[in-house]
């Protein structure tokens, strides 16, 4: 008796402890590679999504540049949503990574979440140019002037855009980022950590095949944003890390 009462509390202690643990197991693509994480529990597409890519990024960190049209080919192809979250990296501040930041939020709470995303792409692709703080305001100011848009003497008077990006670096600090860009796909149910762009495709395909082969459901909401099909793969690129 007094065996069987043993056996049943060391059954409960267990059942416990595996009911505690994360539903969601780190994978990464390639295998073996991928970054430690500490809380995973953000890494879920937006609501009534099946999956998503979620990815931080600085806009003055080359390897970012490198991943963004990657990226944005492979949400463009599948048609699912693109969570696009700001970790500024300290080493960029005097380039003005920050500042950037800030417009591009300005750009997708005032304009458009696609304006802001042709900001972003913009930005990367001046990046080799873009050597201080005044060379990232020009370069913001010809945007907004080509795209015929007004702009503001400020961009965030009150302080509230500064506020949500850096609410992305703090729930970067949370995950336990350690690079940029870091670049996970995600079901309602797993997460992948893709550490080489060329294994993107892949790893949708495989989450995909898990959740029904199913795309963007909706429309992408705030923060996260989507384009049209493209038709067939492109090529792939491997993504350095920062």
């Amino acid at each position: 008796m007094r065996l069987n009462l043993t056996r049943s509390l060391v059954v409960l202690a267990l059942s416990s402890t595996l009911v505690s643990l994360p539903m969601m197991a780190q994978r990464a693509a390639p295998a073996g590679s991928g970054n430690a994480f500490k809380d995973t529990s953000m890494l879920k597409p937006p609501a009534g999504e099946k999956i998503a890519i979620i990815e931080w990024q600085d806009l003055l960190c080359p390897a970012c540049a490198h991943a963004f049209p990657v990226v944005h080919q492979a949400i463009a192809h599948y048609k699912i949503p693109l969570v696009e979250k700001d970790f500024l990296i300290p080493a960029h501040a005097s380039f003005g990574n920050k500042e950037a930041a800030v417009w591009a939020r300005y750009l997708q709470d005032k304009v458009s979440p696609e304006v802001a995303d042709q900001f972003r792409g913009a930005v990367f692709a001046a990046q080799a140019g873009l050597t201080s703080k005044e060379d990232t305001e020009a370069f913001t100011r010809r945007f907004f002037s080509t795209h015929g848009l007004k702009m503001p003497f400020v961009a965030d008077p009150g302080g509230e855009l500064t506020k949500e990006v850096m609410a992305d670096k703090v729930q970067g600090d949370k995950l336990g980022l350690q690079q940029t860009p870091t670049i996970v796909v995600c079901t309602q149910h797993e997460w992948v950590q893709v550490t080489d762009t060329s294994l993107l495709y892949q790893t949708i395909d495989e989450l995909l095949a898990k959740v029904g082969g199913a795309g963007s459901t909706k429309a992408a909401g705030t923060k996260a944003t989507s384009t049209k099909a493209t038709g067939t793969k492109p090529a792939a690129a491997k993504t350095a890390t920062h």
